[in-house]
């Protein structure tokens, strides 16, 4: 079935750009300069070509990786979505949507997806990565999902991936955001494969060549050592495995002069600072994902989304740390207790232009 794009996006963008060489198409993200920040266009351009590919029976993988020496995607672009407003969401919403038919298509895709991750992979780059079949990272890998921290929420299929993460890792990266490295992220799953830096050339060549790519793989692939976040595993899942956000900070807490004392500081600091409504909005997320399909989760996320920009938080949030850059957002809620559940609530109810199609 031809897909229908929510935007009218017709343009060709030299931001990503493809290539077929030997068995395998290549998507190649193309705005270092802005971290690879994804725009509608490059959402758009990206399931168009993998279309292409799905019916070319010469192509047998695809491979996606960057330009950027520092990232492989640092999110969405999502200075464009906030001066937009909230007064023209119809403006701001077709990219989330065209965005989000993106990952499930990703996640469904039959012929196998690789992620070659060399740098900071967030937000919107996870998305277009964690999906996939395999993802590879280098000991330059960094990943985090830190939207809390702008009035957002972790979407992209945050609620499809993050509790499939163990002992609620997952939970414990959408409420604080919190940055893993290579170790970290194949411990949890992020990563299929870890890599050395000096090995990335040379495994995009084996792989170009190959019709099996698992060999490859494997053959490059090495243990990358003990987890940092493995270490402090069971009193992330005795914290972060609550009931609720509020009695994720009273377990933390309780956790303060004990030996987890920098753990539990450091976690409520965090937590502090954060969008109250998006905390959340997000532990909401994460407990409903598990269990749920790619594409039940993107619908749920659809509807989030379609609230949360009509809100204040995120473009307070956007504001204050990408735009101003001074740091201190005033969120509309200033503690969790202020939350209300029909604040909440209003996220998962399916959004006046109905929910999302694929």
């Amino acid at each position: 079935m031809q897909q229908e794009y929510a935007g009218d996006v017709l343009s060709e963008t030299t931001d990503v750009l493809f290539e077929e060489k030997g068995h395998a198409g290549l998507i190649i993200l193309n705005r270092p300069k802005a971290l690879n920040a994804l725009t509608h266009e490059m959402c758009v351009a990206m399931h168009r070509q993998l279309e292409r590919w799905l019916i070319d029976d010469a192509v047998h993988h695809v491979l996606i990786k960057s330009n950027s020496e520092k990232a492989f995607c640092a999110g969405g672009d999502i200075r464009q979505v906030a001066e937009n407003g909230p007064e023209n969401i119809d403006k701001s919403l077709p990219f989330f949507a065209d965005e989000y038919r993106l990952n499930t298509y990703m996640e469904s895709y039959p012929k196998p997806l690789i992620a070659l991750i060399d740098g900071i992979v967030m937000g919107g780059g996870v998305g277009i990565s964690v999906h996939g079949a395999y993802r590879v990272g280098s000991e330059k890998t960094l990943f985090a999902m830190p939207e809390t921290a702008i009035g957002f929420f972790p979407d992209v299929g945050g609620s499809h991936f993050l509790p499939k993460m163990p002992q609620n890792t997952g939970m414990y990266c959408a409420m604080t955001g919190e940055r893993l490295k290579q170790a970290d992220c194949y411990w949890t799953g992020i990563l299929t494969h870890a890599v050395k830096r000096d090995d990335m050339a040379a495994l995009e060549e084996a792989l170009c060549e190959a019709q099996d790519v698992e060999p490859v793989l494997a053959r490059y692939a090495f243990d990358p050592g003990p987890a940092p976040l493995h270490a402090k595993a069971d009193v992330v899942d005795e914290c972060f495995g609550a009931e609720s956000t509020l009695e994720v900070v009273d377990r933390l807490r309780k956790l303060l002069g004990s030996e987890h004392d920098d753990f539990a500081a450091a976690a409520l600091d965090t937590i502090s600072k954060r969008s109250p409504l998006s905390m959340e909005v997000a532990f909401q997320q994460v407990r409903r994902g598990e269990g749920l399909s790619m594409k039940d989760c993107m619908i749920m996320e659809h509807r989030i989304v379609s609230q949360i920009l009509l809100g204040k938080d995120f473009y307070e949030g956007v504001r204050a740390v990408i735009i101003d850059k001074d740091h201190a957002p005033k969120w509309q809620h200033s503690s969790l207790d202020e939350i209300k559940t029909v604040d909440v609530e209003a996220h998962f109810m399916s959004p006046k232009g109905g929910d999302l199609v694929f």
